[in-house]
């Protein structure tokens, strides 16, 4: 389909982050963020390829004027990509949780509605934004096909034994407590460009993914499938993160409680908001900020940034053993895609497993695929840049080509 312009959307709750791509080519023609939603100065950035950024600062008091905004400045004759709405055949919506409801990305209908508004509990700061932007989008622009892309969709394929809990099975029955997984678009994306740099069917790889930000998490990925994840129900499990615990005896929060008399708020927030490197270095969350406090001899640093090195190996360690090998190893997001030292030290101990890195390779600065490993190493080391608003677009551009045939 010719000149298929997607726009992608991805709403918290005070901000829309957006771009716009050109699917023939699948170039971006413009992105952007809007931030303060709600307030009398709330920021409006807008960045076209080949153009000076733009930054404008007005009252935003809700989503539907946030999007408004965005629509006008893409239309605009001085700093505009399109030139009317029509343009936009499709919208993409990231969509944080899908619970069991989705494997897939789909078009977005009342039922669709309905369900995502059902996995609000399972992640309250996140899906309720989520739709605030899908209200917005279908009212602005309603000539277009609207898809959400889940974040959970891609861990759907994980077996039972891996995604319950082995709590009292009622739970799962009446409420769905089990492990979600998030980062699937991510995931999805690297493993399928890791298959394509190698040059290899993507059907006989067994893949570790380490989607290494602020948020982080592995991913066990077998024939092109997630078959486990280090997320949970919620993306509180798993890693140690920027802020974020990460996985805990949880006896620890009553224990916490009870001791510091905090509210279920409170205990919440230390986990989330003041845990993980934060938590550790007492300086920040980081990674930037933590190596070079580290090299300077913080011992709090050093000791967070060996904590987050060690978990990470920990949970490659036993998704080799979950696969029953590993082909290839992939880091990406921030702290994977920019942080030599951190995997220089997560590859360090896992000579185990025949991986082998040169160093030239991995210490390079550059923004691209590339292979770390040697040539002799028994495991593919990439590191893949993420980009979880292309795939979007790819699944939007999809579905709007099986309708149209």
């Amino acid at each position: 389909m010719l000149g298929m312009k997607v726009l992608i959307i991805n709403c918290g709750s005070s901000s829309i982050k957006y771009e716009l791509f050109e699917m023939t080519t699948e170039s971006v023609l413009a992105e952007g963020v809007v931030e303060r939603i709600g307030t009398d100065s709330a920021i409006i950035k807008l960045r076209v390829t080949g153009r000076d950024p733009l930054v404008q600062t007005s009252e935003i008091l809700d989503h539907q004027v946030g999007l408004s905004r965005v629509l006008s400045l893409l239309m605009s004759r001085e700093q505009g990509v399109i030139q009317s709405a029509e343009e936009v055949k499709a919208v993409g919506h990231r969509v944080v949780h899908g619970g069991e409801y989705f494997s897939e990305a789909v078009i977005i209908d009342p039922k669709v509605r309905q369900a995502i508004r059902q996995t609000i509990d399972l992640a309250p700061l996140h899906n309720l934004p989520n739709l605030l932007g899908i209200d917005a989008a279908q009212s602005q622009l309603p000539q277009a096909v609207h898809v959400a892309v889940f974040d959970t969709a891609f861990h759907q394929t994980m077996p039972t034994y891996a995604y319950m809990y082995p709590l009292p099975r009622v739970l799962y029955e009446k409420y769905k407590i089990r492990r979600y997984g998030f980062h699937g678009t991510s995931h999805k994306y690297v493993s399928q460009r890791a298959a394509a740099f190698l040059k290899r069917p993507i059907e006989e790889l067994k893949i570790i993914s380490c989607h290494i930000g602020n948020g982080a998490s592995v991913a066990a990925i077998r024939q092109g499938k997630s078959v486990d994840t280090s997320m949970g129900m919620t993306p509180l499990e798993g890693l140690m993160m920027g802020t974020r615990c990460g996985d805990i005896d949880p006896a620890i929060v009553p224990y916490v409680m009870a001791r510091e008399e905090l509210t279920l708020a409170e205990v919440k927030s230390m986990m989330n908001k003041h845990s993980g490197l934060l938590g550790i270095s007492g300086l920040s969350e980081d990674m930037r900020v933590i190596e070079e406090a580290a090299e300077q001899g913080h011992a709090q640093a050093k000791l967070a940034l060996d904590m987050y090195v060690y978990k990470i190996r920990k949970v490659i360690g036993s998704y080799v053993a979950a696969m029953n090998g590993m082909d290839v190893l992939i880091f990406t997001a921030g702290v994977g895609e920019n942080s030599s030292l951190v995997r220089e030290r997560v590859c360090k101990n896992l000579t185990c497993f025949g991986i082998e890195l040169d160093d030239g390779q991995n210490q390079l600065r550059r923004k691209e695929e590339r292979r770390i490993s040697t040539s002799s190493s028994k495991v593919e080391v990439l590191v893949i840049p993420t980009n979880e608003e292309l795939m979007i677009a790819r699944e939007a551009k999809k579905l709007v080509e099986k309708i149209s045939l």
